[in-house]
């Protein structure tokens, strides 16, 4: 007989959290590296304004496409374990 436990979902401040953390992780990270590659790096971290703000943009919106879509979900939600079955 096959195991008929049904499958919980992982708790709500699990997902917002996950959310929360990725969100800043994918701005600081590509914010930075962005930043370094269009010379807007200062001494308290970066100011980017124009294109290369809309392209960190782009690469967020992208970050959480790819990883959810393709590769099974966001870094921090396989850390706090919030993946939906």
């Amino acid at each position: 007989m096959p195991d008929a436990r049904p499958q919980t979902q992982p708790a709500t401040w699990r997902i917002v959290l996950a959310a929360i953390f990725d969100f800043l992780m994918a701005f600081f990270v590509f914010g930075f590296v962005l930043a370094s590659i269009f010379g807007g790096r200062t001494d308290g971290g970066f100011k980017l304004t124009g294109m290369p703000a809309l392209l960190l943009f782009v690469l967020i919106i992208a970050y959480f496409i790819v990883f959810n879509r393709y590769l099974g979900g966001t870094v921090w939600k396989r850390i706090l374990r919030a993946q939906r079955p």
